[in-house]
């Protein structure tokens, strides 16, 4: 069991590597290092989710504005 548990972990682990977030990417509008200013990569994870979110909340709102037509 313990065995499972390392493997399991150690994929996580390179999976979390190949999904690295790039904030300056992600907001490309600012003027300064979003990366350097938020190192911690629970903290780039929210902002990603953040942004995802606040994508689908405007796309549902642009929906319903359609429907109303």
């Amino acid at each position: 069991m313990e065995e499972k548990d390392e493997q399991f972990q150690k994929i996580e682990q390179e999976e979390g590597k190949k999904r690295e977030i790039d904030l300056n990417t992600l907001f490309p509008q600012k003027g300064y290092d979003l990366n350097h200013l938020f190192p911690d990569e629970g903290t780039k994870r929210l902002l990603y989710e953040l942004r995802r979110n606040k994508r689908d909340i405007e796309r549902f709102i642009k929906s319903l504005h359609v429907e109303e037509e």
